[in-house]
C-alpha cells in the first residue's frame, strides 16, 4: 500500500493506493488540522495491511516537521524538479514545472504508450499538457480557471456579481448573471474544445484526456472523443512513486 499526498492551492489531497487501485481518498482544506494526526486517522482503519512507502507533491507552505514524520514511518519521496520520471521531458525551464504537471505528464506517458496525448485539466486553472507518441512531454498552455473568471469578473470591477458555475448555462444571456454564465462556462468550453481542435490538427490519433475538480462541467458536453479520468494528478504521482521504487 502506497501514500500518495498532494498539497494543492485549494485542498490537500490524502490517498492511499493499492498497485494501481485508489483505495480511499480524504481532503482536507485550509486550516489549523495537524497534518501528522490527520495521516494518522487517514490510515488508522489500514493499519493491519502496513503503508510502506509515500510520495509528497506540494506547492504550498506546509509545517516541515511532516517530512520529517513521513521519513520515519515510509520510505518518502518528495516530488521536486530534479526526482527521476518515467517521461522523457523537451521542456526549458524544468526548475518552474508544476509538481502537477510532472505527475499528468508522467500519467499520459505511462497510461497511453506510444499515443500523442493532450491532457487537460480543469480546476483552479486550466492546464494544458501535451506528451508525444515518443513518451516525450513537450509542455503546454495554463489558463484561468472557472473560480478565477468569476472573481476575476466581480473583483476588477464595480457592479457585477460573484457567481459560481452552472453546467446549463443559455449561449444567449437574458440577465446579468446569466450572461457572466454564459461568458465564463461557455467561454470555456469553446476554449478547450479549441484547443483540442487545434492539437488534433497537428497530431494524427490524438489521445485527449480530461479531470479536475471541474471536469463535470464539460466532460458530457464536449464534441469531441475524449477519456475522462478523475484524480489524473493522483494518479500520475502513483505512477511516479513506482517508477522510483522500482529504479
Amino acid at each position: 500500500m502506497k501514500l500518495v499526498l498532494d498539497f494543492g492551492n485549494t485542498l490537500k489531497k490524502f490517498a492511499l493506493f493499492e498497485g494501481n487501485n485508489l483505495i480511499k481518498l480524504e481532503s482536507l482544506s485550509s486550516g489549523d488540522q495537524d497534518l501528522e494526526d490527520f495521516t494518522k486517522d487517514f490510515l488508522r482503519k489500514f493499519s493491519n495491511v502496513g503503508v510502506h512507502s509515500a510520495i509528497l507533491s506540494a506547492v504550498i507552505n506546509y509545517p516541515q516537521k511532516f517530512d520529517q514524520y513521513l521519513s520515519e514511518n515510509f520510505t518518502f519521496l518528495k516530488l521536486h524538479h530534479q526526482t527521476p520520471l518515467p517521461v522523457g521531458i523537451d521542456y526549458d525551464t524544468m526548475e518552474t514545472l508544476g509538481k502537477d504537471r510532472m505527475a499528468i505528464a508522467s500519467a499520459a506517458a505511462v497510461l497511453f504508450p506510444g499515443s500523442n496525448v493532450l491532457a487537460i485539466v480543469v480546476g483552479s486553472c486550466i492546464t494544458y499538457d501535451f506528451v508525444d507518441n515518443d513518451g516525450s512531454y513537450q509542455g503546454g498552455a495554463i489558463s484561468p480557471g472557472m473560480r478565477l473568471r468569476f472573481r476575476a469578473l466581480h473583483n476588477f470591477t464595480d457592479q457585477l456579481p460573484l457567481l459560481e458555475g452552472r453546467k446549463d448555462a443559455d449561449l444567449t444571456g437574458k440577465s446579468t448573471e446569466d450572461s457572466i454564465l454564459s461568458g465564463v462556462v461557455n467561454g470555456m468550453r469553446a476554449e478547450i474544445e479549441g484547443i483540442i481542435e487545434r492539437y488534433a490538427a497537428i497530431y494524427e490519433n490524438l489521445t485527449v484526456l480530461l479531470s479536475g475538480g471541474d471536469m463535470n462541467y464539460f466532460d458530457k458536453s464536449l464534441k469531441n472523443n475524449i477519456f475522462a479520468i478523475p484524480n489524473l494528478v493522483l494518479t500520475g504521482l502513483n505512477i511516479i512513486l513506482d517508477f522510483n521504487e522500482k529504479s
